[in-house]
């Protein structure tokens, strides 16, 4: 046994020596050193793909860079070249399919913006060749009824359909002056004229009766003449206008004759505001230095430094969102809907931001409501766009725009959704989020597959409100209870929160190119930034009050910041240096204008309380008042040196325009007082209240003693509209039951015998009835009216504006029922008011709901 036992240790430990020889024994320390290093090795690995995954994108953003500046250089040479694509462009209306447009790109910045997308051009299709089948080429488009738009041609009127075509509308031939179908009315008959309203005073005559047997429609084209006694029936509403014609045109004046067309074409020169009440992500920088954002239904292309706007002008109403390709030239805008209007229905618009041509229409009679959302894809290219429809189940799609073809399309959320964005790393992942949701969507295969972000009771938050990327692919997400949270790469659970960075929500989150991170807060209107570990640098900024709270959050130049606010302006600066606004917008409707009488400057005022003088040359705010109540009208007056404002609750007031100081404060009624405005020799002051009067006040030691004089009463609805006669001694006014009154101020008292006015020289035309007035109805839709009108300072032009929002400009005066005009948009609502700056060369005009002032060039 003993012997046995020697023999199997030898042997042993021969084999182990062997062993040992051939495959020598790696220690245990070796072995985890070694995986440390592999790991090392790998984590290094993984921080060089991230290092060079950023230095790409930063390539690609340069090359972006490149492309668009040779773009808009291009742009700027054509133009000094005499063959630049109009600035201001106004796109065809909706085509009925709802795909795409096809252009001719004849100059050559639109070849190379198309050449500089990518390998294929910005529309996917060849250039169609120009000729009278390209809409595009000729003016015209279809729109959803298959209607055509542009120069039109009726018995009624003929009009010029936007500012780029520069063809002269025919006229057309002449007809023969049509038969009464009633009894003439004689200046005799006109004194025993009575208004056909239970409510007002047998005694005043209004020269407007609704005959019977007229339906209640919007215009008739039927116009009747008696030379006999001077008179015009014209009928509007269904009410029937007695127009009596001045001595001196009674002998030779005739129906048959047509109003020509202005040789000046209203052209849309500046935009004054910005819609940050209630949109989001909707402000850009381009490479090429210009700010991009929208109100109402214009896109403004502003170059801060050389003070420079463009506009595109194909929306139809009132844009909801906007999104930026990522080559950085084609831009793609979503727009609500106005009821009964077929060519206000919702749809995208993705255009060229050099030539502003119009790529492709999607969409058409897809959406309700409006587009709350839109995102361009990352990582292909840019050939996916998602929209969101703000409807009841609120539709997410994803479209080939180029192609107009849907891919795919689910239901988002139950609740609205607020934002949409494609990952910058993962080339099929896109989240939305909004109110009570975050959602991850995997796009794979065509199809949408939704994980829901998951929230922890206690932090779970009423809205995510913005979603913005940092630079290893996390996501992060600012709320309404003021949180961030950090959501790492491919998981639906945030990893880290950090609680009250805000005092209420956070409206934006910037990624900055360094890395760092700034958010906006809406409450607190501070501004914070945050390193890329999300632990604060110490540096912040507060916006002043006035502003708001910041609502949208881009990167500028350098270091700079451009912040769009909840009060619809747009400040630009640094933590280094101040804050300073660059465009200033009312924050609630606007419903008061006023040109001052010598200087190349008017005041804009609205339910916000501020009043804004600014300076048509400079396009600045020379200065800025809060007032203690909503403004409903202003005016300067004659000599510019006083300024009167009126309110919303029958308040009234004059101040010094220079020093601001308060002369006067009187109160009339306890309805708004919509229209304020001094005689022609200052001496008086006319106020029109809702109340249904007319207060009337002498003005006495230089604007700043008021006496009341009494009032006019008779009216049997709220005065519109008034004006004083060059003498200061007579007033016209109408009102919303398309009555036309006539007064001696004096004496606040009617004047009975239209014949002793029908010669009276007005100083001003801003009532849309009356003989010189008349036919700017002639084309205007049954479906809308006409809300206000200005006529220039040498009696040349006739500008009106309607509640559908449409700018036409006429010869003054407009007293043919055919008259020829041009025609411009870019209000999305009812256009509140129009004026005529001294010169005549540019108006003026104020969007009421839509919160937008304008000013359009005469040329």
């Amino acid at each position: 046994m003993v012997a046995a036992a020697a023999a199997a240790a030898a042997l042993a430990s021969f084999v182990c020596g062997h062993l040992e020889i051939c495959y020598p024994l790696v220690p245990l320390k070796m072995l985890v050193h070694d995986k440390e290093m592999l790991n090392e090795e790998q984590e290094s690995l993984r921080e060089r793909v991230a290092d060079l995954e950023i230095k790409v994108l930063e390539q690609a953003e340069e090359l972006t860079c490149l492309r668009t500046t040779i773009a808009d250089l291009t742009r700027r040479l054509t133009q000094l070249e005499g063959r630049a694509p109009t600035i201001t462009n106004t796109a065809p209306l909706i085509p009925h399919n709802g795909f795409k447009h096809s252009y001719s790109h004849r100059s050559l910045s639109s070849k190379l913006a198309r050449q500089s997308s990518g390998p294929s051009n910005l529309t996917g299709e060849s250039p169609t060749p120009s000729g009278p089948h390209n809409p595009h080429v000729n003016g015209h488009s279809d729109t959803p009824d298959g209607k055509r738009f542009g120069y039109a041609a009726s018995l009624s009127s003929l009009h010029s359909e936007g500012s780029s075509s520069t063809r002269s509308t025919p006229q057309p031939p002449h007809q023969q002056q049509q038969q009464p179908r009633h009894k003439s009315l004689s200046a005799g008959n006109l004194q025993q004229l009575r208004r056909v309203n239970g409510g007002s005073s047998p005694n005043i005559p209004t020269y407007s009766v609704t005959p019977n047997g007229y339906a209640d429609h919007a215009v008739t084209r039927d116009c009747v003449f008696d030379p006999d006694d001077g008179i015009i029936r014209f009928t509007v509403h269904g009410h029937q206008l007695l127009l009596p014609v001045p001595t001196d045109l009674v002998a030779e004046y005739s129906l048959t004759k047509v109003n020509p067309i202005p040789q000046q074409r209203p052209k849309l020169e500046w935009v004054y505001g910005y819609r940050g009440r209630d949109c989001r992500a909707n402000l850009h920088l381009l490479p090429t230095g210009e700010v991009i954002y929208f109100v109402a239904s214009v896109v403004v292309l502003y170059n801060v430094e050389e003070q420079v706007q463009r506009h595109y002008l194909g929306h139809t109403d009132d844009i909801r969102c906007i999104a930026i390709h990522p080559n950085k030239l084609v831009v793609a805008t979503g727009q609500t809907a106005s009821i009964d209007r077929r060519d206000r229905r919702p749809h995208v618009r993705v255009w060229d931001s050099v030539s502003l041509n119009t790529l492709h229409v999607i969409g058409i009679g897809e959406f309700d409501r409006a587009i709350s959302c839109l995102a361009f894809s990352k990582l292909d290219g840019g050939s996916i766009l998602c929209i969101v429809d703000d409807s009841a189940e609120h539709i997410l799609g994803l479209w080939e725009w180029q192609k107009g073809h849907k891919i795919a399309e689910t239901k988002s959320a139950s609740e609205p959704v607020l934002a949409v964005k494609f990952h910058p790393m993962d080339r099929h992942q896109l989240i939305s989020l909004g109110k009570g949701h975050l959602h991850f969507w995997d796009m794979e295969g065509g199809t949408l597959a939704k994980r829901v972000g998951l929230f922890d009771k206690a932090h779970k938050p009423k809205y995510i409100l913005c979603a913005a990327f940092n630079e290893l692919g996390e996501l992060l997400t600012g709320d309404s209870n003021g949180a961030l949270m950090v959501w790492p790469r491919g998981a639906n659970k945030a990893s880290r929160i950090i609680e009250d960075a805000h005092e209420g929500p956070i409206f934006s989150i910037c990624a900055m190119k360094d890395g760092t991170l700034i958010s906006g807060g809406g409450k607190d209107r501070l501004l914070i930034e945050w390193s890329a570990d999300l632990e604060p640098t110490g540096r912040n900024a507060e916006l002043a009050e006035s502003s708001g709270g910041v609502r949208t959050l881009v990167q500028g130049r350098g270091s700079q910041l451009l912040i769009g606010t909840t009060r619809n302006c747009i400040a630009q600066g640094s933590f280094e240096m101040s804050f300073s606004t660059v465009v200033q917008g009312h924050s609630q409707e606007v419903w008061a204008l006023a040109a001052h009488p010598t200087q190349a400057q008017f005041l804009s005022s609205g339910y916000d309380g501020h009043i804004n003088l600014f300076d048509s040359m400079s396009h600045s705010v020379v200065w800025s008042l809060p007032w203690p109540e909503p403004v409903q009208s202003i005016a300067f007056s004659p000599c510019g040196s006083i300024v009167a404002v009126a309110s919303t609750a029958g308040n009234w007031s004059a101040f010094c325009a220079n020093t601001r100081k308060v002369y006067a404060a009187h109160h009339d009624g306890n309805e708004p007082i919509d229209v304020i405005r001094y005689a022609p020799n200052g001496q008086y002051l006319a106020l029109a209240s809702r109340d249904n009067f007319i207060y009337v006040y002498q003005v006495s030691e230089d604007g700043k003693k008021y006496n009341r004089i009494g009032r006019c009463a008779g009216h049997g609805s709220a005065t519109s509209q008034l004006d004083w006669s060059e003498c200061s001694t007579y007033l016209q006014t109408t009102n919303s039951n398309y009555e036309i009154v006539y007064w001696n101020a004096t004496i606040c008292r009617p004047i009975t015998n239209p014949n002793h006015v029908k010669d009276v020289k007005w100083a001003t035309q801003t009532c849309p009835l009356g003989f010189s007035v008349f036919g700017v109805w002639s084309e205007q839709p049954e479906s809308s009216d006409i809300s206000c009108v200005s006529r220039s300072h040498n009696r040349k032009l006739l500008a009106i504006g309607d509640d559908c929002g449409k700018l036409k400009l006429f010869v003054y005066p407009a007293n043919e029922p055919r008259c020829l005009y041009h025609t411009a948009n870019g209000h999305s609502s009812q256009m509140a008011g129009l004026a005529f700056l001294p010169d005549d060369s540019r108006l003026v005009s104020i969007g009421g709901k839509d919160f937008a002032v304008m000013q359009w060039c005469l040329q």
